[in-house]
């Protein structure tokens, strides 16, 4: 698409930021976990730089956005790509914005040297599944995410 763009996030972005993690959140029926605001983005996306933040537009107009860092592969021994987020708005989807979000992201991943390029995605969320599928991507079916979380984090941390 001639009018695609994908760009860096700037720390005035953050309400965008929050807007899109917000929409995500909604779409995945997980809209009362987010907790996240403004300030919280500030600190650990532009402070702390600890993520890293991208926005697909067309003409001109934020309609997706991916937000990623980076991992560590003791078997590669070297850092990997981990993708956090990827959403594009309903309305814009079918365009190519989501591919041209993951083609950037294994170019970067390429471009500095990473062995890898991962992600998860929800079991329900069919469309994706077959989205990422199609990209060539491998589900990892021998391997299961665990979680530390909230109260039960803050408790095995005493």
């Amino acid at each position: 698409m001639e009018n695609r763009q994908i760009r860096y996030a700037i720390e005035a972005d953050v309400p965008l930021i929050l807007d899109f993690i917000r929409k995500l959140a909604q779409y995945e029926n997980m809209l009362d976990e987010v907790v996240a605001d403004e300030q919280t983005l500030r600190t650990w996306l532009f402070e702390k730089r600890s993520a890293e933040v991208i926005f697909v537009l067309e003409q001109g107009k934020e309609v997706g956005f991916a937000l990623f860092f980076h991992n560590f592969s003791t078997f590669l021994g070297r850092a990997g790509i981990y993708l956090e987020d990827l959403f594009v708005l309903p309305e814009y989807r079918g365009k190519g914005h989501g591919r041209a979000l993951i083609k950037w992201l294994a170019n970067t991943a390429v471009k500095r040297g990473c062995g890898r390029l991962e992600w998860c995605c929800l079991d329900w969320n069919q469309p994706s599944i077959d989205f990422y599928l199609s990209l060539g991507a491998q589900p990892m079916d021998d391997w299961t995410t665990y979680r530390l979380a909230g109260e039960t984090l803050a408790n095995l941390a005493k």
